[in-house]
């Protein structure tokens, strides 16, 4: 069985990325949640099950396998069940499909400093500055283009759920608890992929946590 090292949910961007990921995978796996940066977290992120990745969550083991990072383990996954679960069947689909997840990856680092996720929390609206208009656009404008081109057949941005959804999911969860402004083809897709179930089921989840982590739970002040 599979076993999937995760922080928490409130707060873990990435961990519920690779919790999406074995989700989409359809195999069992076994959940370890561990409480990022509390007094034993210097030592916690040290243990064998967490070294390979530097302490670095999500971490996906298979038997002696580790494999971290949110786009490693979607991938790998992909591998593991025969490439039909994540990524679109169609040559050019795949291709911007994995080219708007790895932008993802690296980027909109504006957005997401100045909000970071927490899953409990709705906030008063936040007035984007610049960098964070600038980071939304280019979000709705990836998210128009693969709606047009692919994506008429279902509600998520290839039509079915796959791996950009994924990688596009803690960032929409931001929108929602920051009440940040979108164009309302946009809030459509934020809807549809809030109204997932096993987003549903994460939030759920993030909601019955004891931990708070302080630096998290502060209304965003930005500068103009």
């Amino acid at each position: 069985m599979l076993k999937l090292i995760i922080g928490n949910k409130a707060y873990s961007s990435w961990s519920l990325r690779g919790w999406l990921a074995v989700k989409q995978s359809g195999l069992p796996f076994e959940e370890v949640v561990v409480p990022l940066y509390d007094d034993a977290w210097a030592t916690r992120k040290q243990q064998n099950d967490l070294a390979p990745s530097a302490g670095k969550v999500p971490t996906l083991w298979n038997d002696q396998t580790p494999v971290w990072d949110s786009l490693a383990i979607i991938d790998y996954l992909n591998d593991l069940t025969g490439g039909t679960r994540f990524w679109p069947q169609d040559l050019a689909a795949r291709g911007m499909a994995r080219s708007m997840a790895a932008e993802m990856h690296a980027g909109f680092v504006s957005l997401r400093r100045a909000c970071p996720m927490n899953t409990r929390r709705i906030f008063d609206p936040v007035t984007p500055n610049e960098a964070i208009a600038a980071d939304l656009h280019r979000i709705q404008q990836l998210w128009a283009q693969a709606r047009a081109s692919y994506g008429s057949q279902g509600d998520f941005l290839f039509g079915r759920f796959g791996a950009a959804d994924i990688m596009f999911a803690p960032v929409v969860s931001r929108m929602v608890s920051y009440q940040l402004p979108l164009e309302r083809f946009a809030r459509h897709y934020v809807d549809a992929l809030m109204a997932h179930p096993w987003m549903q089921d994460w939030i759920a989840a993030a909601q019955e946590e004891d931990w708070v982590l302080d630096q998290y739970e502060q209304q965003p002040v930005l500068d103009s």
